[in-house]
């Protein structure tokens, strides 16, 4: 999709931009104008020509009015996490960006949902209901980022293995179209099979078919013991084979992820401090809840015992609350260990369970074969890997002879498993050709219908997923 078909911002707009949300919330120039451009991979790129930041569902309900009257591309925005280029505005246009739309609206005890803003970021809201005896289940590892990110791109995290991903965890939504029409889908109830679910179809649309205003999320009670086993193996391959025969057991864990022995060690120096374990070439990292002790020591035994017998070196326990923050502040830490000081880009395949080591496997083949450094972690328990190319220092023009090489290779490969290119970072720019050659071209025409019938005029984050 060409730039040319999209207006520039002109002082006019610039002017009624101003006159609907205030002098103070429309920016035009500045450090953020930069911030703006870009997410957390480097080389997607974009301009904005206004930064805007609305205060409520009126003003979002505006904007889009003006921007769809005068055919100006709009990127929504949130805390600008991402690792795809979704939130970047590459056809320049107007950065919505929601972030001071950072309301927790209210947390219904007898309904068990949280009605938050946009731009609520996923910390907050895991503080705020934890406190209250409730748990938000999904956990993506990037806590900074907002809950209206996590709704537009699906996120999934650690507990997505006995929990869900953000789709699953979703109960309502307020979204606004391109023409400015709100709509409120879902609700506070627990079941709904009244029509269409068109719900759904925004959660991981990526701001592409409308705007999220306001969202309902599920709550459950927060379990009241956890515990965390640390287990060490001595080849990676022998740790992700061990993850069927810990699901043969009937425990459904809360968290069940991998970790190369490189990956602690890069996160160590980011930390700064000792991983509990720093020996074994890989790693499980488990995590077991329910409402009394017996039960997870009950879990524990039987999870342990299972890993011993697929060939772990030991299994590490850890019941206190300081002894598990060891380790999931590490493993919360281990892409921003990565990056430090060095460029990354990532493949975010998800592939069936069963063919996770065949995956893994592969990334060390690719590593030799193009000659960079591959490191990979993620979730074990639902076949989310991410395969992380690190640049280390190569010459520029290798660099970029070199990765697409390997994230070709990877994707390429991921498909073959029967996988597909996102398991919960989203499409963005980076995976449109690897979703466009997983997905049949009845699916992508489908998808195209349905962007065109929420969004006529195509100015939601054009240039993204299709």
């Amino acid at each position: 999709m060409g730039g040319s078909r999209f207006s520039r911002c002109t002082e006019k707009d610039i002017a009624d931009l101003k006159a609907i949300c205030g002098d103070d919330r429309v920016m035009t120039e500045g450090p953020l104008m930069e911030d703006c451009s870009h997410d957390e991979i480097p080389w997607v790129r974009g301009y904005p020509e206004a930064v805007v930041f609305p205060r409520d569902v009126r003003q979002v309900a505006g904007i889009l009015q003006l921007a769809s009257s005068r055919i100006i591309s709009v990127t929504p925005r949130g805390a600008g996490t991402g690792l795809c280029g979704g939130a970047v505005p590459i056809l320049g246009g107007i950065v919505l960006c929601l972030s001071r739309m950072n309301r927790i609206l209210e947390t219904d005890r007898q309904n068990l949902t949280a009605t938050v803003e946009p731009g609520v970021p996923l910390m907050s809201i895991h503080q705020a209901v934890e406190a209250q005896g409730f748990l938000y289940a999904p956990d993506p590892g990037e806590k900074t980022a907002t809950i209206g990110g996590n709704v537009s791109t699906n996120a999934g995290g650690m507990r997505a293995i006995k929990y869900g991903v953000t789709r699953d965890n979703v109960r309502g939504l307020q979204v606004v179209l391109s023409s400015g029409e709100v709509l409120e889908m879902g609700g506070k109830h627990a079941k709904n099979s009244t029509g269409y679910s068109l719900l759904n179809a925004f959660v991981g649309s990526e701001g592409t078919l409308g705007v999220v205003t306001r969202a309902v999320l599920k709550l459950l009670p927060l379990p009241r013991q956890t515990i965390s086993l640390l287990v060490p193996f001595g080849s990676l391959g022998q740790a992700i084979r061990a993850v069927p025969k810990v699901l043969a057991t009937g425990i459904l864990p809360q968290s069940l992820e991998f970790a190369e022995k490189g990956v602690i060690e890069a996160t160590e120096r980011y930390l700064g401090k000792r991983f509990p374990h720093r020996d074994a070439p890989s790693y499980l990292l488990l995590r077991m809840d329910g409402n009394s002790q017996s039960e997870v020591i009950s879990a524990m035994d039987l999870v342990g015992d299972a890993c011993l017998d697929a060939g772990a070196m030991d299994v590490l326990m850890a019941d206190s609350q300081e002894r598990q923050a060891a380790i999931w502040d590490a493993r919360s830490a281990f892409l921003a260990a990565l990056k430090s000081g060095n460029e990354v880009d990532e493949c975010d395949v998800v592939v069936p369970r069963d063919r996770v080591a065949d995956m893994v496997e592969y990334s060390k083949d690719v590593s030799r074969r193009v000659g960079v450094r591959i490191e990979s972690f993620g979730h074990a328990g639902d076949g989310n890997l991410h395969i992380y190319v690190l640049r280390d220092g190569t010459a520029a023009e290798d660099w970029e002879r070199k990765l697409p090489q390997a994230l070709d290779l990877l994707y390429e490969k991921g498909d073959e498993l029967g996988g597909l290119p996102s398991g919960e970072h989203g499409i963005g720019v980076a995976k449109r050709k690897y979703m466009a050659r997983s997905l049949s071209a009845g699916e992508l025409a489908l998808m195209a219908r349905l962007k065109n019938a929420f969004d006529p005029c195509g100015i939601l984050n054009p240039g993204k997923v299709i």
